[in-house]
């Protein structure tokens, strides 16, 4: 089976009784009781490589299925291979990629199941035929138990653009956010330490894919860091969860405007605008979690606390509004069908390689770095600020393009170039510290607190200056991986 467009909703309680009591589906065409077996080696070989093999069970019918995720995906004209099976042991043989990839002599055993009932639709958008699925089901490992609720709309044949059609009047009946968690993560989260925040993942590009689709992969995995980390936000109000998805965001907005010459029109300046808005509220919330690791005068932690309570409940409040949800969806449906995409027929223009482009954008993120701290001791706070935000942007181009200059000598100068960032970052933050700890103070009625000096930065200004100088020349020293 090839690879399908679809979309994945994660759904509340509420939504799912929406959804399902509403008169956009119906009564359901069919529903289907389903139970399915996750399979891997003790020390997770198929799922650390980028595979996954579950069986199973519908009725007496049985299934396997091996898909390849992450990278490996990259390795098939085909993600998924379904043989049936007669019962619940794995079969390695030539339908799937795993014999050849790891011999006959890989031991699978059973790691967790996922069982769930399926209600299944099938429906037309504008000539578009679409599949659509509500689960309601859980994950289980043991003892340890991980629910869901969601739905996945799956574009049979038609239109890409008709599947966002769909979506939107499911938006109306039954609010929901993208999900990105595939009942495979659900389960090995069960098996794994608890997760309290998700850093980013490294991006692999083709070094055969133009610019577009590179810009639609990085900003993919960026909104997917997001998504995992708002999920952890929303249940726990974790301090890293929130700093993650803040940036998350400020990983987004850098794509965006990294990738500005090959996606004009006025949708992603809207985009990268609200995606502002958003991590701005994030923002006010961090600033605080900040000056609270620092606190120990018990009145100024209380107070503190108090004024955390109000900026998570700003963030919390963000995030659920209709206005974050459509941000999100309006985001994948642009990622997914803009006219950014040659494939969608509306490019105005030749679109480069990804590694040409990104060798472009790395020397003019350099000299826009050169340029702008050449001489910090000479400059203000606020463009000290703008040369922070510089190096942050230059880091992350960096991160995002590595997998094009994957060859020893690349990986050695990167390695070097993330080092000397990330001294730079350190020595910029540390005078950022100093403007905004009193600004933070002040924003919540503390600058006149008895014990305000303890949370802010007394470290000498002119020395950090130069500090973070020679950080900056080192990085401009550094050798370019990219060349």
């Amino acid at each position: 089976m090839s690879s399908e467009t679809e979309i994945k909703l994660d759904l509340s309680h509420e939504a799912f009784d929406a959804l399902i009591g509403s008169d956009l589906l119906g009564e359901p065409a069919e529903v289907v009781q389903q139970s399915s077996i996750y399979f891997d080696a003790a020390d997770r070989t198929l799922w650390n490589n980028g595979y996954t093999l579950r069986i199973r069970k519908v009725e007496t019918a049985r299934t396997q299925t091996v898909k390849a995720i992450g990278p490996s995906s990259a390795l098939f004209a085909r993600s998924e291979w379904e043989t049936p099976v007669e019962n619940d042991e794995p079969v390695l043989d030539h339908t799937s990629p795993l014999l050849a990839e790891f011999g006959g002599e890989l031991k699978l055993v059973p790691l967790f199941d996922a069982v769930c009932e399926s209600r299944l639709w099938k429906v037309e958008e504008n000539g578009s035929r679409i599949e659509v699925a509500v689960d309601a089901g859980q994950a289980v490992s043991g003892d340890r138990l991980s629910p869901f609720l969601e739905a996945e709309i799956e574009l049979k044949d038609g239109s890409s653009n008709d599947l966002f059609v769909f979506a939107r009047k499911i938006e109306a009946v039954a609010g929901f956010r993208i999900g990105v968690r595939s009942k495979a993560e659900r389960g090995f989260g069960l098996i794994e330490a608890q997760k309290t925040m998700f850093k980013s993942a490294r991006v692999d590009l083709d070094r055969n894919m133009d610019a577009a689709m590179a810009f639609r992969a990085i900003s993919l995995s960026c909104f997917r860091h997001f998504r995992l980390n708002e999920d952890v936000l929303l249940h726990r109000r974790n301090p890293e969860a929130l700093h993650q998805a803040r940036v998350a965001l400020r990983r987004l907005r850098s794509a965006f405007s990294l990738f500005k010459p090959i996606i004009p029109g006025n949708e992603p300046l809207r985009l990268k605008d609200e995606l502002r808005w958003l991590a701005v509220i994030l923002g006010e919330a961090r600033n605080v979690d900040v000056l609270l690791t620092k606190a120990t005068d018990p009145d100024l932690v209380f107070k503190l606390k108090s004024a955390r309570e109000s900026v998570y409940r700003d963030a919390i409040d963000a995030l659920n509004s209709s206005r974050s949800r459509t941000l999100m969806l309006d985001l994948f449906d642009w990622l997914e069908c803009g006219d950014y995409l040659p494939s969608n027929g509306t490019a105005s223009a030749a679109i480069p390689s990804a590694r040409g482009f990104a060798e472009r954008v790395l020397d003019k993120q350099r000299k826009r770095l050169k340029k702008d701290g050449g001489s910090l001791a000479t400059l203000d706070d606020d463009h000290r600020h703008e040369v922070r935000k510089d190096a942050k942007r230059f880091r992350y181009a960096a991160e995002f393009f590595a997998s094009l200059f994957d060859d020893a000598r690349g990986v050695r100068r990167h390695k070097k170039f993330l080092a000397a960032m990330e001294a730079l970052q350190d020595d910029l933050g540390a005078l950022n510290d100093l403007v905004t700890g009193p600004e933070v103070l002040d924003k919540h009625g503390l600058s006149g607190h008895p014990a305000k000096d303890s949370v802010v930065s007394h470290a000498d200004k002119d020395a950090l200056i130069e500090r973070a100088q020679a950080s900056l020349d080192d990085v401009l020293d550094s050798k370019r991986f990219w060349r």
